[in-house]
């Protein structure tokens, strides 16, 4: 498949979603169907990941000023379950 946009891709994705649940489509329709959504659904998802290396985040370093650092999602996750687990121990059970 040629170069596609995301949200190019997206569109046609949700036009095959919406052909497949019509079920008006021969067997065979639905497979290629089918086909053409997975190859388009893995485009999507490799634009996804190439902007969420790209993304980065802005924040105050200790002498106020700003520094960009890369988007590291693993760290915010680790803070929620940290901040979760502090949270479950003042309340007497463990929330993540």
């Amino acid at each position: 498949m040629a170069e596609v946009k995301f949200e190019e891709a997206l569109k046609k994705l949700e036009n095959i979603v919406e052909g497949l649940e019509g079920g008006n489509l021969s067997l065979d329709e639905a497979v290629k169907k089918y086909e053409e959504g997975m190859k388009l659904a893995r485009i999507c998802t490799k634009k996804l990941e190439e902007a969420e290396r790209k993304v980065e985040v802005l924040v105050k370093s200790e002498g106020g000023k700003k520094e960009k650092k890369p988007f590291d999602v693993s760290k915010l996750e680790e803070e929620a379950s940290e901040q979760g687990k502090r949270r479950a121990g003042e309340e007497g059970k463990l929330l993540f």
